[in-house]
């Protein structure tokens, strides 16, 4: 007998890419979203798919995407984004495995679309994700920001990608980038970690020499280049910024 399923989701404003998602999983046992006050036709769209929506008041990406797992019905979970579904094979593969689960938590690929392309290279895949697991043995890390599941069990792997419509826009894409950037040196500050020029200069050139050369981001052309040049330009942004807020903290 197979061990049922919750799809769960976080949301805001992502009626332009939620139908899709939700329409991938239809075969779950259960779908969550948990909706952070939009005011498009997001909530409408999940009520259309006979999804669970709760209304939740924005706590950070970590503990969000906690909250919607502690309220799925099921244990077993699998949590997506609301730009994000999985592949057919993907879907077979999390069938089977529920069937007779091996293991308690399994990540598999992601494939990031930009610029009208998947990559399939550098930065932008594999893009190991953890996002099928049993929330009696793992959960959501408390970051506000760059948040990942937490568990002490082995971790297998699933073959078939997930699949992440992410940026067609570049503009909207960098306006994205500049919160995540700014979350991000929010948390290191609280941390209590530093900054100094050569983190600025030396962070950004190992991101580009490490996901465009080695693992040959320049095979995905010029999507592949425009991604990575963004993620080496998001290294140095997040360090400025964690900079200015240490030389704020002097100046109050």
């Amino acid at each position: 007998m197979r061990e049922p399923l919750s799809v769960v989701l976080i949301t805001k404003n992502a009626a332009a890419q939620l139908e899709k998602t939700l329409a991938s999983v239809q075969w779950a046992d259960e779908i969550v979203v948990v909706d952070s006050g939009s005011t498009d036709h997001t909530v409408a769209i999940a009520s259309a798919y006979k999804a669970k929506v709760i209304h939740q008041t924005w706590l950070g990406f970590g503990p969000q995407k906690q909250f919607a797992v502690n309220a799925a019905r099921h244990d077993w979970v699998l949590c997506l984004d609301a730009d994000e579904w999985p592949s057919e094979e993907l879907v077979l593969q999390i069938k089977q495995i529920l069937n007779n689960p091996q293991a308690h938590a399994y990540r598999f690929a992601r494939s990031n679309r930009f610029m009208g392309r998947f990559l399939k290279h550098g930065e932008g895949y594999p893009d190991w994700s953890l996002r099928l697991f049993d929330r009696r043995h793992a959960r959501w890390s408390d970051d506000v920001v760059h948040e990942y599941v937490q568990t002490d069990s082995p971790v297998e792997k699933l073959s078939g990608d997930l699949m992440h419509e992410s940026g067609e826009d570049i503009a909207l894409y960098l306006e994205k980038q500049n919160r995540y950037t700014s979350l991000q040196a929010e948390m290191l500050y609280k941390r209590g970690k530093k900054a100094g020029w050569a983190k600025l200069v030396f962070s950004p050139l190992l991101r580009f020499t490490k996901f465009y050369l080695v693992r040959r981001g320049f095979l995905d052309g010029l999507p592949g280049l425009v991604h990575i040049s963004i993620g080496c330009f998001n290294s140095y942004i997040k360090y400025a910024k964690l900079n200015e807020l240490h030389r704020l903290e002097k100046k109050s």
